[in-house]
């Protein structure tokens, strides 16, 4: 027996790739005789460039951008394709990651660091620019990405605003005329990992904003200014960005930049699997281990764990889950993805013990599931 272990990330406690690693060092601990290769997966959040490039055996290219506070860091983007594909990760320039829980504060920070990695890949020469906008610490619409590539915004009285929310909340012209004109040469794919929606209750500033640091008025406040990024984009360009899907994903950003940059946004675990070539993966297998931190209904919206158990099941696949949380009683959607759900905890235990005990609950949870499949079938 062949099986493919391609777990998501279990948030806040082990990346996809070391998730992986304990699935299958439980399945070799267990008295299965079974071989099996990792796969690890992302569907659009934070880590998902890494995995690409790891994937597709990319080169690292390290620049200095600016942070989502505007101090410089040092970040990196990938090429792949022979150079001719650069990944862009927006976590590395604009993620939560890179602040202290003090300083989160999506009214002052600015995705100005990811569009300069964007201008760097353009630099290099590429003809296409894939951005995974997972983690992000932003609710700008993208409006730092566009000021770093060349866009400038303006009140009504044609004094010049900053690329963050307290300046943009006066928002009034959006001046294109200097933007680098080497983007449109390049195809721009965003990989998202959620379907929402730039405005409204389900909207960026509503969902996300609370995540990256916002109080109840604070979402007032970046509801106002993205309505108002939003009516300015339509009246001078046409450019209506409330109904787009995805268009929520990164506080916006995703809606900005399809806007004005004509990027394709799409749903990040497909485009994930068909470029790293996972179905090749997944034929050479007879069963397919996946998971993440909960397995539920929201699995079915995209997650990355839905995404590779509907490939399994087109090539007839069983495919396990594996997840901290499951639902007492699985939907009949769930339980036509995934042929059983498991959950990994072995005994009560408060969040903070169980985000801790990840690895080892992996490690033993394989390690059991190889033990049943060895039971001979009398």
């Amino acid at each position: 027996m062949h099986i493919l272990v391609a777990p998501n990330a279990f948030k806040n406690s082990l990346s996809a790739a070391y998730a992986a690693a304990a699935i299958q060092q439980g399945l070799q601990l267990s008295r299965l005789n079974c071989t099996s290769t990792c796969f690890p997966i992302a569907d659009g959040g934070d880590g998902t460039g890494a995995l690409i490039m790891e994937h597709c055996k990319g080169i690292i290219i390290k620049k200095e951008v600016s942070d989502p506070l505007g101090r410089k860091i040092t970040s990196q983007l990938g090429l792949i394709d022979d150079g001719k594909t650069a990944v862009v990760e927006m976590a590395d320039a604009s993620g939560l990651r890179l602040l202290k829980r003090g300083e989160l504060d999506p009214l002052k920070t600015s995705s100005y660091g990811t569009g300069e990695l964007i201008r760097f890949a353009l630099d290099a020469g590429v003809n296409k620019i894939i951005i995974a906008m997972g983690g992000s610490a932003t609710v700008d619409g993208g409006c730092g990405i566009l000021s770093a590539l060349g866009v400038k915004f303006f009140d009504a009285d044609r004094r010049f605003l900053k690329p963050v929310p307290t300046d943009l909340i006066d928002l009034a012209i959006i001046d294109v005329t200097g933007i680098d004109s080497r983007v449109f040469n390049c195809e721009v794919v965003i990989l998202c990992d959620v379907n929402n929606k730039l405005l409204g209750p389900e909207g960026s500033a509503a969902v996300f904003g609370p995540q990256k640091g916002a109080g109840a008025n604070d979402v007032i406040f970046l509801e106002r200014f993205l309505t108002n990024f939003n009516f300015a984009a339509a009246a001078q360009y046409g450019k209506d960005m409330a109904g787009l899907q995805h268009g929520g994903a990164a506080g916006g950003a995703a809606a900005g930049l399809s806007a004005f940059l004509n990027a394709k946004l799409v749903n990040g675990i497909e485009y994930f699997l068909q470029v790293t070539g996972f179905d090749d993966e997944l034929k050479k297998s007879d069963l397919l281990i996946t998971g993440e931190g909960s397995l539920d209904q929201q699995t079915l919206g995209g997650k990355g764990p839905y995404g590779v158990a509907k490939h399994a099941k087109l090539n007839n696949i069983p495919v396990i889950g594996l997840a901290g949380k499951v639902p007492l009683n699985p939907s009949v959607e769930l339980l036509q993805c995934f042929d059983t759900l498991m959950a990994i905890g072995n005994e009560p235990a408060d969040l903070s013990d169980a985000l801790l005990n990840t690895k080892d609950n992996l490690v033993r949870s394989a390690r059991a599931i190889g033990d049943i499949l060895s039971i001979p079938n009398k």
